[in-house]
């Protein structure tokens, strides 16, 4: 097998030949309290699941949760019950599992308890905007990432805090794999208009809570300076959280620039999105850290162009900024020029769209983690002999 650098950018790579296998994936967040059977936390680690399955492989998930039931989601069987139980050694026990993928890096004591159950099965390990632990940590956390021949992680060099710590094997492989996908696609923009009411020239679409990582009022600062060459510009903004909900509005407010052209949605179900994506001309984050982006995936499946901040989960999603702006986080200007320089943006939705398909879409990440798994195989095989 290829060294750890050069399986690092691309997943399918090596050109070795995908063969169907059975994938079990082991999700061991516990949803928070008052999440029940009809509203179960399905994106984003079911899409990976259905990704994985579209390529062939047989895929089943077992989820960690407060009651024990299955059922059954688009073809893939879903387990939901406590890691540490008789019925969880029972279930492993009769999976007959090719590999185990493990959404999360931070889960030793439960790749520990898996080893014992199956001490034959390789562990794949996907980064879901793990940080690396305080020192007194990092010993639990090196005797479950042992246990994995193949890691992977939205950028390359999300690994590198992980690897100046030795928490991962030496001799692991290292796949840059976006960490979800997403089943919005491109449509007619005047129709989503004429349902969402949105309107502007350009037309931008905040989707991220208002917090200080997603940074709002850096992004209301530039966007203030860019309405002096863009006088038509209108923001509009989706939101969950919201702790700055009060400084944001204030900065609205005391800002004559912004007042009347900035819209405050708040929450817009996953399945609404769609159309206000639609409806948007751009798509705009201030982010200083992200695991992946599940919103920019969303805005590059329905064609919407980002600008976007400069951080290795949006560089690599984005293909280095290849049809859209990057620009540099906290910094209100940078933001101004990339919104005055990006251009035509109906010109760069098929680009969006395009590279969301070679690189994000349920067929390109099935293939790349169908890729990543036989490698995990290879590290266990050599393990063994």
């Amino acid at each position: 097998m290829a060294g750890r650098a050069e399986c690092a950018v691309c997943a399918e790579s090596s050109g070795v030949a995908i063969v169907s296998l059975h994938a079990v994936q082991f999700n061991f967040a516990t949803p928070p309290p008052g999440h029940g059977r009809d509203d179960l936390p399905w994106y984003p680690v079911a899409y990976v699941a259905e990704a994985v399955a579209q390529a062939g492989n047989r895929v089943t998930v077992v989820q960690a949760f407060r009651e024990n039931f299955t059922l059954e989601r688009r073809g893939i069987p879903y387990h939901f019950l406590s890691p540490f139980g008789d019925e969880f050694a029972t279930l492993i026990g009769g999976l007959d599992a090719d590999v185990f993928h493990i959404h999360g890096l931070e889960f030793s004591r439960e790749m520990q308890a898996l080893r014992t159950l199956a001490p034959d099965v390789p562990f794949f390990v996907q980064d879901h905007a793990n940080r690396p632990p305080r020192p007194w940590h990092r010993p639990r956390w090196r005797r479950g990432l042992k246990l994995a021949g193949a890691f992977s992680f939205c950028a390359r060099s999300q690994a590198q805090r992980f690897e100046e710590r030795s928490l991962l094997p030496r001799d692991a492989a290292i796949f840059e794999i976006s960490e979800s996908s997403s089943d919005f696609t491109p449509g007619d923009t005047e129709a989503a208009r004429a349902t969402t009411g949105m309107s502007g020239d350009p037309c931008l679409l905040w989707v991220g809570h208002l917090n200080a990582n997603k940074d709002p009022l850096t992004v209301l600062g530039g966007v203030s300076l860019a309405t002096r060459h863009l006088p038509a510009l209108q923001l509009y903004c989706a939101y969950l959280e919201a702790p700055l909900l009060q400084e944001v509005t204030q900065r609205i407010e005391r800002d004559p620039a912004l007042a009347g052209r900035v819209h405050l949605l708040g929450r817009i179900g996953h399945v609404d999105m769609q159309r206000y994506m639609r409806s948007a001309d751009l798509f705009v984050l201030g982010s200083h850290r992200e695991g992946s982006g599940c919103a920019l995936m969303e805005a590059m499946a329905c064609g919407l162009p980002p600008v976007v901040t400069d951080i290795p989960s949006f560089r690599a999603l984005t293909g280095g900024g290849e049809f859209c702006r990057l620009w540099k986080a906290g910094d209100p200007q940078s933001l101004c020029d990339a919104l005055v320089s990006i251009g035509d943006p109906p010109a760069l939705r098929a680009a969006a769209r395009s590279r969301f398909d070679s690189t994000v879409s349920f067929e390109a990440i099935g293939r790349q983690f169908t890729n990543a798994y036989r490698h995990a195989l290879e590290a266990g095989r050599r393990h063994r002999d």
